[in-house]
């Protein structure tokens, strides 16, 4: 069985391939590059790079966000071409649980977050419990002082993973003090290859209902209803 995922939601892109659930190639970049002229190319240089054809896909993975508006997009449009060009079963984790899989080995909460601007972030809480990861708060686009308040009533430690961390940290020990945990050896990047763990707690998607979760309005949806409240 050979399975691809992808991720352009946030600057990391990330592109996995495995094979009878081995991790055969993993690609990761943490650059501000449009992700729209290097997806096609990193997926292509890693199927080639271990002798796979697109024909011989049997699952396509993709993270559908939160994140940015524009990389979100370019990953679900890609994964969902594949997915009806090949006729393979598509599956569509969160961003967030991606990043979070990063702290599996961490026995109490675990709190991904990614910069929203304006001091927001999109962030959730999720734990790992006998071998998966649970979702104990769902993801969200929040304020992160008010996010932090929230998290006060948790009272075993949590940690955080973020590839913009140094935006939040002051604020986070300032609010959480020692109940908070940032590991600066814990990898705070994306992995692509969490994603196949996720798919395997998720469910198949009809490739015409994935769609980007963005969890806010884009700007246009935004600016539309400004409009229509000035009307």
């Amino acid at each position: 069985m050979n399975r691809l995922a992808i991720d352009t939601s946030n600057e990391v892109l990330g592109v996995a391939i495995m094979h009878n659930n081995k991790i055969v190639a993993e690609l990761t970049t943490n650059i501000k590059k449009d992700h729209s002229s290097r997806l096609m190319p990193a997926i292509v240089q890693l199927m080639n790079e271990v002798n796979i054809s697109p024909d011989q896909l049997d699952k396509v993975i993709v993270a559908n966000g939160p994140g940015s508006y524009t990389g979100t997009r370019i990953g679900v449009t890609t994964a969902k071409t594949l997915a009806w060009a090949m006729d393979i079963p598509i599956f569509a984790v969160s961003s967030l649980a991606t990043l979070a899989l990063n702290g599996k080995h961490f026995d109490a909460y675990i709190c991904p977050f990614f910069d929203a601007r304006r001091s927001t972030v999109f962030t959730g809480l999720y734990k790992w419990d006998n071998g998966q990861l649970k979702t104990v708060l769902e993801d969200k686009n929040i304020l992160m002082k008010k996010w932090l308040t929230e998290l006060l009533n948790y009272k075993d430690k949590i940690l955080f993973l973020s590839p913009h961390l140094v935006s939040f940290e002051d604020t986070i020990f300032s609010k959480l003090g020692n109940q908070a945990v940032i590991a600066e050896n814990m990898d705070h990047l994306s992995r692509p290859s969490n994603m196949f763990l996720l798919s395997e707690q998720s469910k198949s998607t009809s490739v015409h209902l994935v769609k980007p979760n963005y969890l806010r309005m884009t700007e246009a949806e935004a600016n539309l209803l400004k409009r229509q409240k000035e009307d």
